[in-house]
């Protein structure tokens, strides 16, 4: 049988390219055109499967965000339901930082967005904590982590020791934050949702008193 002229395209075939593009080039480096020009096909091709590259980057965030996990709520505990979401939502998110924009814009209609918005202020309803709260809740914590997400704080710092010697006394071992950056990272947002669930713990506890 003849090889076909033009390569096979399929819809999880075609994210993976332009999630690929997205994370080397940025949002603005994606275009059906360009997306095509990767996949060595016409861009008329793309569009029987996506009518948009809006539609395109809908379904990869739907994709990316079904990695996301909210089993911790199953368990009645809303405080490790957050932790585990929130650590795995940031992974999510930090896995492809140039996508963050699309997702923090909201779950507009997407399926695995809306589910797992659903299970988190389910869960936390089902924990005890007023409607108002859980929502608020769910908003705080997404502030946390896609703040997280998005960027470096440590990698935010040059690794010249000149630039702060003298001026900046203060700032004396800030050239040596890029070389520990994961590890930074990592560890103030961990400090961070520490603190807000220990604050969340005193709300509770006064919504709930004995």
């Amino acid at each position: 049988m003849a090889r076909p002229r033009t390569p096979m395209l399929s819809v999880s075939g075609i994210r993976t390219a332009a999630l690929a593009l997205v994370d080397r080039d940025g949002l603005e480096g994606l275009s059906m055109r360009r997306l095509a020009q990767e996949l060595d096909v016409q861009a008329a091709s793309l569009y029987s499967h996506y009518r948009t590259k809006e539609d395109l980057l809908a379904d990869i965030a739907n994709e990316t965000m079904a990695e996301v996990d909210v089993s911790g709520f199953d368990t009645g505990d809303w405080r490790r339901g957050l932790t585990v979401w929130a650590r795995s939502y940031r992974a999510a998110l930090a896995a492809h930082p140039n996508l963050v924009p699309v997702i923090a814009a909201g779950p507009g209609r997407r399926e695995a967005a809306l589910r797992r918005a659903d299970a988190v202020h389910g869960g936390l309803v089902a924990a005890g904590w007023p409607a108002r709260h859980a929502t608020m809740i769910g908003a705080s914590t997404k502030y946390l982590v896609v703040g997280a997400a998005m960027n470096s704080f440590a990698r935010g710092f040059d690794a010249d020791v000149q630039v702060y010697r003298d001026r900046y006394p203060n700032l004396s071992q800030a050239h040596r934050l890029s070389e520990h950056a994961a590890e930074i990272d990592n560890d103030s947002f961990e400090l961070a949702l520490s603190a807000f669930l220990d604050g969340l713990d005193q709300t509770f506890a006064g919504l709930n008193p004995r």
